[in-house]
């Protein structure tokens, strides 16, 4: 019990404690002031919680991984266990929250109400892990909405008037999304093999009580895989995350982008391929409208980022953009493409971080917050701008970086889709999106690093940020490449898992 607990209650209790505990409690001992002394905690508790996600990993397999259940009513148990995708899941989330964790150490130096920064950011981290150890749709939508809640007063930590409104429209948004799910959890149940909703691969619907029926169970399908798809970005419920992400402090910015809007992503894939299942969903109103609005979400998402000016809203709308790849290989249903959907979600999640994080260390050692301004950046904060040069050519899919190879499944799964113009629709939808990622990425790029022949770069100051920042950003940059250059056993890996679920 304790192997697929902890990794869930240390962090929860670990970040209540921080949160609950005065300033003066962290004055002890000789290793410097108060808020060394919080981060040295901190980072302690966020190591810990990471090797437990990893001793839960090591400890079982997702063959014959036990679950725990402790029973609210006979039909909703909160249930635990562990399968091959919330395996992927845990491993991404623990990177991404490890590495943005310490590069808040340098980033939040200036920012007051650390203390309630560092207690939510490790209880976040638990619900994530929640969701990654539920083995039912209750526990799931249990941890998906304390999430929710736990991750918001992160969007609004900066207490301005735009953080506030972001982290408003952040819960409205996500609240009305909720309540689509929540429509299903209550509606699906007599239509299971297992009355507690419990995963398993390939669907669990009893086709033998399914006939007759089938106009409220597909209803029922597009509502959760909308309400879903509001973590997701998914048009036309993606106007939080462009509000959200600028608004929050940079290695926020790079867990909403990474890991949050990646919730919406697993709750899709529990709803569509382990509840479902895509002998159902296939070739009804239901894959054809998603499929639409996942490649509207792709092209309008790169076009909106190509016109933005300001630098993480640029970001924002980038997201929005890519994880609609994700969802795009999703919904296409086939085994190939559901292959390049997980290895984006993995891909995309170093990716963005990495880009997320080194806007971040440029506002927060220039001051420069739209792309306009950077002329000459490069020259100030090489490692920065190299890193985010790697993260940005994989994000736009150029080999060996770790992109292509997730769009080039994507492709190949959408020319194998049976109705052959909807599958090129998908490709070309990929390939426009590809030069406005280009032509939105590496602008500032060339603006760092060539400022023309008349730029004055003897008045440029070096501003290269601490190791605390730039570590976890070369850590990232260097993920985006040997990623892709190693990409064989983490296809193999998912490759596995598509045929268990695509039957």
């Amino acid at each position: 019990m304790s192997t697929w607990l902890l990794p869930i209650l240390f962090p929860i209790a670990a970040g209540i404690m921080v949160l609950a505990l005065p300033g003066r409690a962290f004055a002890f001992g000789r290793l410097g002031g108060e808020r060394k002394r919080l981060c040295i905690i901190s980072g302690g508790l966020l190591v810990v919680t990471a090797l437990l996600v990893l001793n839960a990993l090591l400890a079982t397999t997702a063959k014959d991984a036990p679950w725990i259940a402790f029973f609210l009513t006979r039909k909703l148990p909160i249930q635990f266990g562990f399968d091959g995708v919330g395996r992927i899941f845990a491993v991404m989330i623990s990177i991404v929250m490890l590495l943005a964790g310490f590069y808040s150490f340098s980033y939040m130096k200036h920012e007051q109400h650390e203390k309630r920064y560092y207690g939510f950011f490790l209880v976040l981290y638990g619900m994530l892990n929640g969701l990654c150890f539920a083995d039912n749709l209750m526990t799931f939508y249990l941890f998906y909405e304390l999430m929710t809640i736990t991750s918001m007063p992160l969007v609004l930590h900066m207490q301005t008037k735009e953080a506030v409104l972001a982290g408003l429209k952040y819960l409205f948004y996500s609240f009305c999304g909720a309540y689509m799910v929540l429509f299903g959890l209550f509606s699906l149940g007599r239509y299971c093999l297992s009355n507690t909703l419990t995963f398993g691969a390939g669907g669990i619907l009893d086709l033998s009580i399914v006939e007759g029926h089938e106009t409220l169970l597909l209803v029922t399908a597009f509502l959760m895989i909308l309400g879903f798809s509001v973590k997701a970005g998914m048009f036309p419920l993606h106007a939080w995350l462009t509000k959200a992400h600028p608004a929050a402090p940079a290695p926020i910015s790079a867990v909403l982008s990474g890991i949050v809007v990646k919730a919406g992503v697993f709750g899709i894939i529990r709803v569509v391929y382990y509840l479902f299942g895509t002998s159902f969903l296939a070739g009804t109103w239901v894959q054809y409208l998603w499929l639409a609005l996942s490649m509207i979400t792709i092209v309008m998402g790169s076009m909106l980022a190509y016109l933005e000016k300001g630098l993480k809203k640029r970001l924002a709308y980038s997201t929005i953009s890519q994880v609609s790849y994700i969802l795009f290989g999703l919904a296409l249903m086939r085994q190939q493409a559901f292959t390049g959907a997980i290895l984006h979600t993995v891909y995309h999640a170093f990716m963005k971080a990495a880009l997320f994080l080194a806007a971040g260390a440029i506002i927060y050692q220039t001051g420069k917050k739209n792309v306009s301004e950077l002329t000459g950046i490069g020259k100030q904060m090489p490692i920065v701008m190299w890193c985010y040069t790697i993260a940005s050519l994989g994000l736009i899919g150029i080999p060996p970086a770790s992109g292509f190879i997730s769009k080039w499944h994507l492709a190949l799964g959408a020319l194998d889709f049976p109705i052959y113009p909807i599958g090129f629709a998908g490709v070309a939808a990929l390939l426009v999106s590809a030069l406005l990622t280009a032509g939105y990425l590496l602008p500032v790029t060339l603006r760092g690093f060539f400022a023309g022949s008349d730029f004055d770069y003897g008045a440029l100051k070096q501003k290269e940020p601490s190791k605390f920042m730039t570590i976890p950003l070369f850590v990232l940059a260097a993920a985006t490449m040997l990623l892709g250059m190693f990409p064989n056993g983490l296809i193999s890996y998912v490759e596995k898992i598509a045929a268990a679920v695509l039957r």
